[in-house]
């Protein structure tokens, strides 16, 4: 360190992971924006987790059936994708499935509206979960 607090590589130091060591509302610990993060966790909190790397930033959930339609399942994964609380930090996928007449599950079609309604729901968690901690 030199004597301004600075390092050979800059204010921030060397940096490998290609992330900003320090961005506000970042949070700690983990690679992702933790408002988009903890607000994924929240907005699919009723379907099973299979894996979730929140220093990869990816979700993923098992298979889910709903109550009101057993004869389908649904699975989603979510990606996020910065640090910041931007619109653009999350992506999802959503996948769908139907019992055949035989039993066996088939891939069905998900209404395009589907991933994009995720979507804003998980940041419009996000921003009340950042408002909250602002109070």
């Amino acid at each position: 360190m030199s004597k301004g607090g600075k390092s050979l590589f800059g204010e921030r130091g060397l940096n490998l992971g290609g992330l900003p060591s320090e961005e506000p509302g970042g949070g700690s610990g983990i690679a992702v924006n933790s408002f988009l993060w903890r607000a994924s966790l929240d907005t699919i909190a009723f379907m099973p987790l299979s894996s979730a790397d929140p220093f990869g930033g990816v979700i993923i959930t098992d298979w889910y059936s709903p109550p009101e339609s057993p004869s389908e399942r649904f699975k989603v994964n979510v990606y996020i994708l910065d640090r910041q609380l931007r619109a653009d930090g999350i992506r999802a996928s959503v996948f769908r499935q139907r019992m055949t007449d035989g039993g066996q599950w088939a891939e069905a079609p998900v209404d395009k509206t589907t991933t994009t309604e995720l979507e804003n729901a998980i940041l419009t968690r996000a921003r009340q979960l950042r408002v909250a901690q602002a109070s």
